[in-house]
């Protein structure tokens, strides 16, 4: 068991399990973003960041997270070296590769890249402070005490560049997702012919949803923040 996970196999499999559990974690943060669209002044938003924050299933799931992000972050490097390595190694190394495959899947690596880029920003932008609470207003809303997440993020969205960078990682994320979804699919032996065009087709979907989710929270605020 240790040397199949060392495998190529083996380490496709744990790209592909960790990729669809942070697919799973994607849905439910925009869905929560999407609260900031509400015109209540942030009582939606910050009741559920505070909800989120508080639950003690979600102190357990933020560890799973990090992990989750770093297994798949560190795999996603090894086996794009593996298979540079590979093809040069080949005599077909020189073949063509724009003629068999597509853009976004022989760039997943540059993706990958300005997702983690984006994510450092994220993080030393919004959770670290949150989490620290050093910066962060205090709002009392149905009697609970709570960080002011609304004021803090609306704050960053009013910086027009950030918003930029924000757009761009969302669209970024989407290609990404796109062969992503399918591939993890794949990867676990639930994808032959038939069913890799369906979920082709629902990871367009899907990625529809979370790239123009994300792009959407912005672009609001460019217009009318």
């Amino acid at each position: 068991m240790k040397g199949f996970f060392k495998s190529s196999i083996g380490k496709k499999l744990i790209m592909s399990v960790s990729g669809l559990f942070l697919i799973t974690f994607l849905l439910v943060h925009l869905t929560i973003n999407l609260l900031l669209l509400f015109p209540d002044e942030g009582v939606l938003f910050n009741t559920a960041a505070n909800f989120m924050g508080s639950n003690p299933l979600m102190k357990v799931m933020e560890p799973m997270l990090v992990v989750g992000f770093l297994v798949h972050i560190i795999y996603g490097v090894v086996l794009e070296i593996q298979n540079k390595i590979a093809r040069g190694g080949s005599k077909y190394a020189k073949f063509d590769q724009s003629k068999s495959s597509k853009w976004v899947s022989r760039n997943m690596i540059y993706l990958g890249i300005a997702i983690l880029a984006f994510l450092v920003l994220h993080i030393i932008n919004f959770f670290i402070k949150v989490k620290s609470g050093i910066g962060v207003e205090e709002v009392t809303i149905d009697g609970v005490h709570m960080h002011d997440t609304y004021t803090l993020v609306t704050s960053l969205f009013a910086i027009w560049w950030y918003d930029i960078i924000y757009i761009i990682g969302a669209l970024a994320l989407g290609m990404h997702l796109k062969h992503a979804f399918w591939s993890a699919f794949q990867s676990i032996g639930l994808s032959n012919d038939n069913w890799k065009k369906r979920l082709e087709i629902i990871g367009g979907i899907y990625t529809i949803i979370i790239a123009g989710g994300f792009s959407i929270i912005p672009i609001y605020f460019l217009i009318f923040g």
